[in-house]
């Protein structure tokens, strides 16, 4: 049975370790085996903690024995991502300036999963500074998409959904700026949430400074997993309070109850923009399963999404611009600063009155959003209105690059917005993964959550797979 506990969910693994059916030792020695197999050709683990992980196995078996109080992840293995502290460990976030800037404390969210009982395998890895939708580094190296090495696994998180994808752990963590946990996520054929702001708390000790305020709006923690009870299961252990976090909120993980059926907005080509044949069937596809489920699924497009990427965009990018640009040119490699390159001369540099108004009008989007959802609780579109893009999509000119930007808007939108969005894989297409974004009124995970297992359970994606060599 040991040999096969790598292909086990979260859930199960919680169970069985619970109830003695297996230990916490068998669990993490079986994912540190599948570890050593897969991941060399793959590079989504970069630092490995076998002795850690199997010493803290052996402490949750023996509080199991001792019939100690238990906590919701107790015993079963996970991956924490390179850019947030873990006490002990270095947190370079792809950096080799950083390779030893190591951590005096844990993170809020791998504090609370230490509490919740998780057992950290290994760190994932992530771009330069976590800035690309592709994982790649000078210090780690590349990470490959375990469907196709061709395609990118996503980024910032792409280490952490490749992992899930080939078996090692049942359970990541990840964070999302502009997407990156629900990219990665798409890319690799798992599943991933991108909570509300301030729903799970965040604060690195190892940071030099504060982060800029539009940053501090947008981005958030949050887990990624093969499965979405296994995501469900992840954020209600990594949303304990952390009272370092001044923006997390004290909000009920189960919200009232709304209207049946739940009205969703289902969007295929958000601002007409133009969208693969392949995503619009996904989406399409995602909205058949919830309308067969009871959903009242409408094609009906959300407000203003054009204008809503935009305004991510002048605030995000104005603030790499002004405050992280002379950092990356520092410290930064050539892929990260090329990148960069092709950003800034796309996005047009404001001052502070133009960055003090586009912040004012996050509040009108926020508020013209919330009242949408008053009549559509849920809103279905792509994760990306391309499938996943080829390894060099955003270095290899500018035109390539404004087109990954126009791809990515309903992704970047709903950060602006700072709601709530699961990534949930619809099926392969081309041999690649698929999948939608279910996207919710603030601090409604619960109702996003819901219908992506009603999506998942109709159009089943097998994982964890086997890495293409």
């Amino acid at each position: 049975m040991e040999r096969d506990l790598w292909r086990w969910d979260a859930v199960d693994l919680a169970a069985a370790i619970r109830t003695r059916r297996i230990s916490s030792h068998e669990a993490t020695r079986a994912v540190l085996e599948r570890l050593a197999a897969v991941n060399p050709v793959l590079n989504a683990v970069t630092v490995l903690l076998a002795d850690q992980a199997l010493a803290a196995a052996d402490r949750a078996d023996a509080a199991v024995r001792r019939g100690d109080a238990l906590g919701p992840l107790h015993g079963v293995p996970v991956t924490i991502k390179e850019n947030i502290d873990q006490e002990g460990v270095a947190t370079p976030n792809g950096v080799p300036a950083f390779k030893d800037l190591v951590a005096k404390s844990d993170s809020p969210p791998v504090a609370n999963w230490r509490r919740a009982g998780a057992v950290i395998v290994g760190r994932t890895n992530t771009p330069a500074f976590s800035l690309r939708w592709h994982t790649d580094n000078e210090l780690r190296g590349r990470t490959y998409n375990p469907w196709n090495r061709a395609r990118t696994p996503g980024g910032s998180s792409g280490g952490a959904a490749a992992a899930l994808a080939v078996g090692i752990a049942p359970l990541a963590h990840g964070n999302d700026l502009g997407g990156s946990i629900r990219y990665p996520a798409y890319c690799c054929g798992v599943a991933g949430i991108r909570p509300t702001l301030g729903r799970v708390p965040a604060y690195n000790q190892t940071a030099a400074e504060e982060r800029p305020p539009g940053t501090q709006l947008m981005s958030v923690q949050g887990p990624l997993a093969r499965r979405v009870r296994d995501v469900r299961l992840g954020l209600v252990a990594m949303s304990a309070r952390d009272p370092r976090d001044p923006w997390w909120a004290p909000a009920p993980l189960v919200g009232e109850p709304v209207a049946r059926p739940i009205r969703v907005a289902l969007t295929v080509d958000p601002a007409k923009q133009g969208v693969h044949a392949d995503v619009a069937a996904a989406v399409r596809a995602a909205g058949n399963a919830l309308a067969n489920a009871g959903y009242a699924v409408e094609e009906v497009e959300p407000p203003d999404v054009e204008a809503v990427a935009t305004t991510w965009t002048t605030l995000c990018i104005n603030e790499m611009r002004h405050v992280t640009q002379p950092y990356i040119r520092q410290y930064g490699g050539a892929d990260i600063n090329r990148s960069l390159d092709f950003t800034l001369a796309a996005v047009p540099d404001v001052d502070l009155d133009g960055y003090l108004r586009a912040l004012a009008l996050r509040a009108r989007h926020v508020r013209d959003w919330t009242l949408f959802m008053e009549r559509y609780p849920l809103v279905v579109g792509p994760v990306s209105t391309e499938p996943p893009f080829e390894v060099g999509f955003d270095t290899t000119s500018a035109e390539r690059h404004a087109e990954v930007s126009r791809a990515q808007r309903l992704l970047v939108a709903v950060n602006l917005l700072g709601f709530p969005a699961v990534s949930v894989p619809t099926g392969l297409a081309g041999g690649l993964p698929l999948g939608v974004q279910v996207i919710g009124a603030r601090y409604r995970e619960d109702l996003c959550l819901d219908a992506a297992e009603v999506i998942e359970a109709q159009r089943p994606l097998p994982t964890p797979i086997d890495p293409v060599m």
